[in-house]
């Protein structure tokens, strides 16, 4: 293996955000990290410390709770940072903020839904999701081979890995999901020169202390 033409990808879920203490569909309403979720960050800062894990360069969706877990991370490793909007959360819609109690009470889901359908009736459908996950990694592959850390949103991130496995999505959601909890990360290397892909680790959440 050519070592040169290798990618190295940490995609890693922000930390404990006040939309997800207060069970809210966030999507891209921007709420700020808790206390909690600031420990989290820090806590898996100090975790690559130790261990000297590096990266090339740290990309993040703007919204606050993947920036400031990403502005924790760089600041202790003291890494580059770049902000791309490829990497917001699934845009909720009608749905974004409310609370799964709020939507449980009212009449905000369809009794069926096809990938292509917008979600929360204005949102981003899976299949919108889905298609903007791989624009993201390709705009990740247009630049030098490197170890990149990627710090995004659950949402999101759960397509990034169907894009990486090649999963398609179903209707009404169904099929497989990966569950990313507050600061989990899954780290992927891939291989242009063979369009082989492994993934490496998956990691869950970062405990506060």
């Amino acid at each position: 293996m050519n070592k040169s033409l290798l990618y190295d990808f940490t995609f890693l879920r922000h930390g404990q955000s006040i939309g997800n203490a207060e069970d809210r569909y966030q999507g891209q309403v921007d709420f700020p990290l808790t206390e909690t979720g600031r420990d989290q960050a820090n806590n898996l800062a100090e975790r690559w410390v130790a261990t000297g894990q590096t990266f090339d360069l740290v990309i993040a969706s703007p919204l606050l709770r993947a920036r400031e877990t990403a502005e924790t991370v760089c600041a202790r490793l003291q890494l580059p940072l770049e902000l791309d909007e490829l990497w917001l959360e699934r845009d909720n819609g009608k749905l974004s903020g409310l609370t799964h109690a709020e939507i449980q009470a009212g009449s905000f889901r369809p009794t069926f839904s096809t990938p292509y359908d917008a979600f929360g009736e204005t949102g981003e459908g899976d299949w919108a999701l889905y298609l903007r996950a791989g624009q993201a990694i390709h705009s990740i592959l247009r630049r030098p081979p490197g170890k990149y850390l990627v710090v995004s949103h659950g949402g999101l991130l759960n397509m990034v890995l169907y894009s990486i496995l090649g999963i398609m999505p179903q209707a009404n959601g169904n099929g497989i999901r990966f569950r990313f909890g507050n600061t989990a990360y899954a780290r992927f290397t891939y291989q242009p020169d063979r369009h082989r892909w492994h993934m490496e680790t998956l990691i869950g959440t970062v405990s506060a202390a």
